[in-house]
């Protein structure tokens, strides 16, 4: 029997008599990896910022594992499981590479070290904290370039240090927004070997121009259009529904 991780019901943003999110429902299995679709201005990134927090809903509700988090601040959405990179790089720029995912890891473990413990302990001696860093480094394959700023990273590897972050805040739900925005074919390719590779244990949603690739790395596939949704099936029967075809030929207003 299949466990859904995220459900929304009748998921609604209004901004003044714009409608962005008109009565979304959608239903993400444990372990699926579900992309969203749509012309520009389907409210495929509101659904994502009223699912992490950075907005509220005007109706409806969010529901993570069958806890109501449709209220909840972003961060107490990260640590109930809900993982999120966006459509702008959004790495600290000043610090090293290691020292961003390590800030990353360390928001986790707030419980369990106290601000005074934060402020004057020596860095090196949270062992947890440190191996933690370290094995994720490992894993987006930027342990060589841990003690270099992030800013001077290629585009590429800062997006693959983003993922990084991600990971570190040890996500149960990871959602993706278009995470290969401005790449190259190849660097396309390696990202998503790579998201494929870190991210496998982990239920994913993403938002993805690149049709194709929708199509290649998807289980499930959501169609929204103004707002609404249009359509939601594996990738075959997305790629056969007449309406989808002519929503996208149609296209609609920019986000």
């Amino acid at each position: 029997m299949t466990e859904t991780v995220l459900e929304t019901n009748g998921l609604t943003k209004r901004f003044g008599e714009l409608t962005a999110v008109d009565h979304v429902d959608l239903e993400v299995e444990k372990g699926e990896f579900r992309s969203v679709i749509g012309p520009n201005g389907a409210g495929k990134t509101t659904t994502f910022n009223l699912i992490t927090g950075a907005l509220i809903p005007s109706e409806g509700t969010v529901r993570f594992n069958g806890t109501d988090i449709t209220n909840m601040p972003p961060h107490e959405r990260v640590h109930h499981g809900v993982g999120r990179s966006f459509q702008i790089t959004n790495v600290f720029g000043g610090l090293t590479v290691r020292e961003n995912v390590r800030l990353a890891a360390q928001s986790m473990y707030s419980d369990e070290i106290s601000r005074r413990e934060a402020m004057f302990r020596d860095k090196d001696s949270f062992d947890e904290l440190t191996d933690r860093t370290t094995e994720i480094l490992d894993k987006i394959g930027l342990r060589d370039r841990a003690d270099v700023h992030a800013d001077t990273l290629a585009y590429g590897d800062q997006r693959r240090l983003e993922i990084g972050l991600v990971l570190a805040t040890d996500p149960e739900l990871v959602m993706l927004d278009e995470p290969t925005a401005g790449m190259s074919s190849e660097e396309t390719h390696e990202t998503m070997t790579l998201i494929s590779d870190v991210l496998s244990d982990q239920s994913l949603m993403l938002i993805e121009h690149d049709i194709d690739l929708v199509m290649r790395v998807s289980d499930r596939v959501t169609v929204l259009t103004r707002g609404q949704e249009l359509a939601s099936g594996t990738p075959e029967d997305i790629a056969t529904n007449e309406d989808v075809r002519d929503a996208y030929l149609g296209g609609a207003r920019d986000e």
